[in-house]
């Protein structure tokens, strides 16, 4: 059992960790940046039909995402005004001395 986790601890210290790409941008990917990007088309390159179209349905994907999100924090900002309402009405009725 020691001479495993001496094999997994040295495994580990010698691989190094994958690198993240850092995003390409300060802002978040938008669906019309990723529909109407363009590739460069090489000799033995990818289908750029089946390029488009896996583009659009990820576009489509990420703007029912982004629709969701936009929903989930309108939502948020609503709970929240109900909630500092109630809290005032609550502190109206009980007066702290």
């Amino acid at each position: 059992m020691r001479n495993l986790i001496r094999r997994l601890l040295r495994r580990s210290a010698t691989s190094p960790e994958p690198a993240v790409p850092p995003p390409s941008g300060p802002f978040p990917l938008r669906p019309a940046q990723i529909r109407e990007r363009c590739f460069n088309v090489r000799w033995h390159g990818l289908d750029p039909a089946e390029i488009r179209t896996f583009l659009h349905r990820v576009a489509d994907e990420l703007a029912t995402a982004q629709a969701a999100v936009a929903a989930v924090q309108e939502e948020n900002v609503r709970i929240k005004d109900a909630l500092r309402a109630w809290q005032s009405a609550q502190s109206a009725r009980y007066r702290y001395r």
